[in-house]
């Protein structure tokens, strides 16, 4: 789709013009805040904001801000919405009434995505732009026009989604109505299983144009198919829609089929905020997880029901204030317009799992050509492979000439020697690799750590398949844990370790690879990738390795202790050597 492409350039030509510059006034953001999952976490992003601003990556003049989650139970992104309100008002008083918030979710781990847990979602490496764009980069550039045509309000959006769209010449998506309003997506009936779905006021008057506006009946989050049949949510296709809506997270649906209208991004204006604000300060401390999308939009439109405050079909834990929160909220809400952007010419993706990471960077997916994402971005490797359907995609990265990646594997902030084989579909991530040949669909991603006052290393790695979420919760059970396809007990006889209690960090009912104390510390970078390779090689070749005398430590205690100044100096250090590397290849030019 080539307005899209080109929209979406234009967007990140124009960012590009704004990184390191005062923005003028009413024209950029007023705060930009980053949510994070506890106070260790947001230590870390607020390293990388202060790296990112002193290196003129950013727009100057903005209100740049990190607020954590409180300690305690999870509290999910509408609880993290609840706290970033207050957190506002306590810094700024009233004079928050009048800013322009863009506010985006990025707490939690990653389980899915591990290469973006000890450095989170929102600062995930894009193969794009020098110095290299990260997600928090792409979401301003991708948003920029936003401000300027919205009142005092907040945008609330995710660190792992990637919204494109195009509009007309004279046209802009503004966020001037009172209450809420979101985007819409054309989307496919089984992206809208997993996504919120609008059922719009009078369907039949979208005149399928680029950008309508209109106002939703109701909000349905992940509905069945027959619900979205039952509740009117499906539209047919039009003689007048000409759109060519294939590819992405939310449209793959040819212009026969049916399609609905799915979310991303919501905007509240200052009134619903504060209203959602003295909430929250009246109720106290939340004890349960509250969805920002779930929960709050569900109860918007003059089509809404408490129906919904009962279902916990989509609930990870179900805590005993959740259904007495859910009636709270609904009834707090309810009356209030929810006002729908239809973006008929629009995409999104999502970036939160390994196998959509490798997707979207590595093969000829729409993301690529939409955003222009480069096979070798700000990197050092000579030897590139050519390949027409799937490429490697190297980032911040320095390869020997003798070094092989396979087609789509991705390499970031890694310095890989010449012995060194990436088979296909893996993920390096941080590390120092002298020698290795690695198996299709590994993940390997290195940390510094501090421990005991002393900076050591650590490296993770496992299959693709693998899943660290998966947990049991005795010891008997962990012979269905699988690393690598190969059930954990057998790994573990094949380490010299023993399967006991000890052998796993927190909680002593939720067992899993996430916890399981399996991963070497040592006092070097490729010290620590050699060892976790070679005991990922003593599985695949059942052969002994022996790890009783390492130090041990879990994915979930490498996150805990890790040293943030340390990995970004790392990468400081690369950017210095490609920089020149690069200087000095424009000197023989």
């Amino acid at each position: 789709m080539a307005s899209l492409r080109d929209a979406s350039l234009q967007k990140l030509r124009r960012f590009s013009e704004m990184r390191g510059k005062p923005v003028a006034n009413g024209k950029f953001w007023d705060v930009v805040a980053i949510t994070a999952a506890d106070e260790k976490q947001g230590l870390a992003y607020e390293q990388q904001l202060s790296e990112k601003l002193k290196r003129k990556e950013l727009p100057l003049g903005v209100r740049y801000h990190v607020f954590a989650d409180p300690p305690g139970a999870k509290i999910g992104n509408g609880g993290s919405t609840l706290c970033a309100l207050q957190c506002l008002r306590s810094l700024y008083g009233d004079t928050w009434n009048s800013f322009t918030v863009l506010l985006i979710h990025s707490g939690g781990y990653s389980q899915r995505l591990p290469n973006a847990s000890a450095l989170g979602k929102i600062f995930t490496a894009l193969p794009l732009g020098e110095p290299i764009y990260q997600m928090l980069d792409l979401k301003l550039a991708m948003y920029m026009d936003f401000p300027s045509h919205m009142k005092p309000g907040v945008l609330v959006t995710c660190a792992d989604d990637i919204e494109l769209y195009s509009v007309g010449d004279s046209e802009s998506i503004a966020f001037d109505q009172p209450g809420f309003t979101a985007l819409a997506h054309p989307s496919s009936l089984a992206v809208g299983t997993t996504h919120g779905v609008f059922v719009l006021d009078s369907p039949s008057s979208l005149q399928r144009g680029d950008l309508e506006y209109g106002q939703c009946h109701r909000f349905l989050h992940k509905p069945s198919i027959e619900n979205m049949h039952h509740f009117n949510a499906v539209h047919r296709p039009g003689s007048c829609g000409q759109q060519d809506w294939t590819g992405g997270d939310t449209t793959c649906h040819p212009l026969h089929s049916e399609y609905v209208y799915t979310d991303s991004l919501f905007y509240m204006d200052h009134k619903s905020a504060k209203k959602l604000l003295d909430f929250y300060v009246s109720v106290g401390p939340l004890n349960c997880e509250i969805d920002a999308y779930g929960d709050f939009l569900q109860a918007l439109g003059p089509g809404a029901t408490a129906e919904y405050t009962k279902n916990t079909s989509h609930v990870t834990k179900e805590e005993s204030q959740l259904l007495d929160m859910r009636q709270k909220i609904f009834h707090l809400l309810k009356g209030t317009p929810l006002n729908v952007v239809v973006l008929n010419n629009s995409r999104f993706y999502h970036i939160g799992t390994t196998e959509e990471y490798l997707l979207h960077f590595t093969s000829e997916s729409s993301l690529r050509s939409e955003l222009g994402l480069q096979s070798i971005a700000f990197s050092v490797f000579p030897n590139v492979p050519e390949d027409s359907h799937e490429t490697p995609c190297v980032i911040h990265s320095i390869l020997d000439s003798g070094c092989c990646v396979a087609p789509g594997s991705v390499v970031e902030y890694s310095r890989l020697g010449p012995e060194v084989s990436i088979s296909e579909h893996c993920i390096i991530s941080g590390s120092v690799i002298a020698k290795a040949v690695l198996p299709p669909r590994s993940f390997v991603c290195s940390l510094s750590v501090e421990l005991n006052g002393h900076l050591e290393y650590s490296t993770m790695v496992f299959g693709m398949e693998d899943s660290l979420k998966n947990s049991v919760k005795t010891i008997s059970d962990i012979k269905t844990l699988q690393f690598f396809g190969v059930c954990f007990l057998t790994c573990l006889d094949i380490w010299n370790l023993k399967a006991t209690e000890e052998l796993f960090s927190g909680s002593k009912t939720h067992l899993s690879l996430w916890t399981a104390r399996i991963f070497p510390v040592c006092s070097s970078l490729s010290e620590s990738a050699a060892v976790s390779l070679g005991m990922l090689s003593a599985v695949r070749n059942h052969s002994p390795f022996s790890l009783s005398n390492f130090k041990l430590l879990s994915i979930q205690e490498m996150l805990l202790c890790k040293d943030v100044g340390d990995m970004l100096a790392y990468r400081e250090q690369l950017f210095l050597e490609i920089s020149s590397n690069k200087q000095s290849d424009l000197g023989k030019s």
